[in-house]
């Protein structure tokens, strides 16, 4: 599975991008397996999309799928 990290989670975790072995699961069921990866990635108002599709939590994301975290964004 490839995760896009987009803003401050990129720069938490270190890399904009990752590639997981990650089986079939739900949106909800993925938050909670990178928390427990990346447990100081702050995913607070987090919106995810996959295939550049924004989703629900429950969402099955299977394993070729790119997931995209994105942050809320501040401009002026």
């Amino acid at each position: 599975m490839r995760i896009l990290c987009f803003a401050h989670l990129g720069e938490q975790i270190g890399s904009p991008t990752l590639e997981l072995e990650l089986g079939p699961m739900t949106v909800a069921a993925f938050v909670e397996e990178f928390r427990s990866r990346y447990p100081y990635a702050r995913l607070d108002q987090v919106m995810i999309a996959v295939n550049e599709q924004f989703v629900e939590e429950d969402h099955l994301i299977e394993a070729k799928d790119t997931v995209a975290l994105l942050p809320p964004v501040s401009g002026g």
